[in-house]
């Protein structure tokens, strides 16, 4: 399965090489600051895009798609001729921020430095001495982008930092506000770059808005990202987190399941690899800062359960109508006549922002490829939706997805086509994966 995206689900440090020299953080290792680099690592969810499927930590590999064609992420271990062993603290510090390698080349900007911009210099501190002293080396080169040539060329990569990408600026937040507020703007905005995936994107493939300042943009949902959409994190009722507690975010980022949602796709890695493991008091910062935020106006109104499709589905006289024969035989023995789902198992499908959404990838996709919610410290079995692809034709995957659509109350826009569901296998399927199980459940141990 895809393994994060431009974020959610977040991309780390793509395209850093490194030259041959002697590894720059040889000394002695200072226990506490490698610990706290640890920990920033999984804020920044680095080990997400920087495994390859059954590779060896942080040593890249992952094949990452991009507009122009496929990159692979690099190798980030302290090896001195093949990973970041050669690199200082400045150095370290000007790729994850600026975006310049060690050769003075511009990064691709699947890498986040936008957003990693705003990062303090004791994290960064912090996470250099996690890679140098706290991180085993490997040796193996990194792999050739499938760009063509002439978009392959690197040069125009620094025209686009000029234009888009900010001049660091360590975060520093407005005077009066909230600690835990602060804090949680620091996280999302800063190492957890959650408008990587979660943020519309602009001509130039950039956010259109790094932080709330940047208007109603930010955090409104993002473009398809190998075929996954990132919702909105603003608070509309509908299509955005408006009927979501601030509990409710903090047990979703770290179980990955609540009454009323799971994850999949690429949230699955997020949570996975990253947010299970963030202290209690950060998963109430990023809870208090998003809950904080304003409603992306207009509004999108909001959302009123209807019972007809239930009476419908329960009297087994379908009146003909697109989809519903094929939900009652595969999806409502987990998601229900009333589209309710089961708490913490099956998320429902009534009133669900991602079955609204105005784009369906996520929904078509998830019935195509299946998904898996992700063990976690808190949840620790792993509960998977099977994969339709091989079930069900691309008409009845469209379907059944407009019947999902529009159903309980669900006024979805737009009506999914056979073609749109055979472009999407084209185009490529995610498929679930249980990589998140292959490492320690712990940060301390990493």
């Amino acid at each position: 399965m895809f393994r994060r995206a431009v974020t959610a689900l977040g991309v780390a440090v793509a395209g850093l090489v490194a030259t041959a020299a002697p590894q720059a953080g040889a000394a002695t290792p200072d226990a506490d600051l490698v610990a706290k680099g640890a920990y920033v690592a999984r804020l920044g969810d680095c080990v997400a895009c920087h495994t390859a499927i059954g590779g060896k930590k942080f040593a890249g590999g992952l094949k990452i798609m991009t507009p122009i064609g496929a990159i692979y992420s690099t190798n980030i271990t302290p090896d001195p001729t093949t990973g970041i062993g050669g690199y200082t603290l400045q150095e370290f510090s000007d790729a994850v921020r600026k975006g310049v390698r060690k050769d003075g080349s511009t990064l691709y900007p699947a890498m986040p430095y936008p957003a990693f911009s705003r990062m303090t210099d004791d994290d960064i501190k912090a996470l250099y001495a996690y890679f140098m002293q706290g991180v085993t080396p490997v040796a193996q080169p990194d792999k050739a982008t499938d760009i063509p040539w002439p978009l392959s060329m690197r040069w125009p990569l620094a025209i686009w930092r000029v234009v888009f990408a900010p001049t660091p600026k360590p975060f520093v937040a407005a005077p009066g506000t909230d600690p835990a507020v602060a804090r949680g703007e620091y996280i999302v905005t800063g190492p957890g770059h959650c408008g990587a995936c979660h943020t519309p994107r602009g001509f130039g493939m950039q956010e259109k808005a790094l932080d709330a300042g940047g208007g109603a943009d930010f955090l409104a949902g993002g473009a398809p990202i190998d075929n996954w959409i990132a919702p909105s994190l603003r608070n509309d009722p509908v299509v955005g987190i408006g009927r979501w507690s601030e509990d409710d975010l903090f047990q979703f980022l770290r179980a990955g399941r609540i009454d009323h949602s799971a994850v999949f796709g690429g949230m699955a890695d997020v949570v996975g690899w990253s947010t299970q493991y963030f202290t209690d008091d950060d998963l109430t910062a990023i809870a208090k800062y998003l809950k904080g935020l304003p409603p992306v106006p207009p509004s999108k109104g909001d959302y009123v359960y209807d019972a007809s499709t239930e009476k419908m589905l329960s009297s087994g006289k379908f009146d003909g109508t697109p989809g519903a024969e094929i939900y009652v035989q595969q999806c409502a023995i987990c998601h229900r006549n009333d589209g309710a789902g089961v708490n913490r198992m099956f998320p429902p499908l009534a009133g669900n922002p991602i079955v609204v959404s105005e784009n369906p990838t996520s929904l078509a996709h998830v019935v195509v490829a299946g998904g898996i919610l992700p063990p976690t410290n808190i949840a620790p079995s792993a509960v998977a939706m099977p994969s339709y692809g091989k079930i069900l034709n691309d008409q009845q995957t469209a379907d059944v997805v407009n019947f999902i659509r529009t159903s309980w109350g669900n006024k979805a826009p737009g009506n999914v086509t056979a073609d749109q569901i055979k472009k999407l296998r084209e185009d490529g399927i995610a498929l679930p994966t249980t990589e998140w199980s292959t490492h320690d459940t712990s940060y301390s141990s990493w």
